[in-house]
């Protein structure tokens, strides 16, 4: 797979078939879309490419409005990787790209790219102020004779998948089992483990405490069974996320207890794939409680699955 970060200053020497998107989160809907890129392309011996975007346009447009992101570039990379695509452009939506009108921007992509035809959502829209959408597309693909598939929108469970629901559920409802239907994947959270209170060290459940990402959306609250990859192994975890109300802490904090684990890893970086939702977050009248109720979150943890090919 060729990794790219252009825009439009580059110029192809062969063929395309391109998939349009920001496809945070790489779900159902835009797996769909993606495959279908890549069949049509090795149906007309082309290459398959994705042009995304190297940070949210909503977030690079006003910050404080933007979505909180269901995963990082480099997650993003592996999965696109793993699809089978050929050509992947990071572009970097900047004040420039944002001026681009919707029908150069399609020029764009048929002259520097050599695009044979356009893959997109449904709801897709694009150019200067999101003003091309796809009835403007249909006309263009007439126009500048390149074929055009609209995938249509993709279900589970009676609800369009989309990135937005996917965000909801995990950071309102924390439904880990829903959320990974409809991404093909379990959510994950990679960073770097920081110094926390060691509380959990002192009742002999020792944790690994995440560096938060504020770009990152955060599940919510309670108690989750986790799979923990560290240098290319994976371990059961056990992983909090909220406040240690036992101990009246007011500071968000997400704490793995990694399981038959004794290494120090302080500054290194873990992945944090949640499988399941177990319980709230519970406020214990007394240390000894939470410790009870840490070894049965232990135990549980051990009856459960240990995947390694996540």
């Amino acid at each position: 797979m060729m990794i790219i970060e252009d825009n439009f200053k580059i110029n192809l020497k062969e063929k395309t078939y391109i998939a349009l998107g920001s496809f945070d989160g790489l779900h159902l809907g835009h797996m769909s879309l993606i495959n279908r890129t890549i069949q049509l392309a090795k149906q007309n011996n082309v290459k398959s490419m994705v042009f995304t975007f190297k940070h949210h346009p909503r977030i690079v447009i006003n910050k404080n409005s933007g979505p909180r992101i269901l995963m990082s570039n480099k997650m993003k990379l592996k999965a696109l990787d793993k699809a089978g695509l050929d050509i992947i452009n990071m572009a970097n939506f900047d004040t420039e790209f944002m001026k681009i009108d919707p029908e150069n921007f399609v020029l764009k992509l048929l002259n520097n790219y050599r695009a044979c035809g356009l893959i997109v959502g449904f709801n897709y829209k694009f150019g200067y102020k999101n003003i091309g959408d796809i009835e403007l597309l249909k006309e263009l693909s007439l126009k500048y004779n390149f074929s055009l598939d609209i995938i249509p929108p993709v279900k589970y469970e009676e609800e369009i998948v989309s990135s937005s629901i996917i965000r909801k559920i995990i950071s309102e409802t924390g439904d880990m089992k829903k959320a990974r239907n409809m991404l093909t994947r379990p959510f994950e959270i990679s960073g770097s483990v920081i110094n926390g209170k060691h509380l959990g060290k002192r009742l002999g459940f020792p944790t690994a405490n995440l560096k938060l990402d504020k770009n990152f959306i955060i599940p919510y609250k309670g108690v989750y069974y986790t799979i923990v990859k560290f240098e290319n192994k994976y371990y059961r975890g056990i992983t909090n996320v909220g406040c240690n109300p036992t101990t009246n802490d007011r500071k968000l904090s997400i704490e793995t207890n990694i399981l038959d684990f004794s290494k120090d890893i302080y500054n290194k970086t873990i992945c944090v794939f949640f499988i399941e939702r177990i319980r709230d977050e519970v406020k214990f009248d007394s240390l000894d409680d939470l410790k009870t109720q840490l070894q049965k979150d232990r135990d549980y943890a051990y009856s459960r699955e240990l995947e390694i090919n996540l």
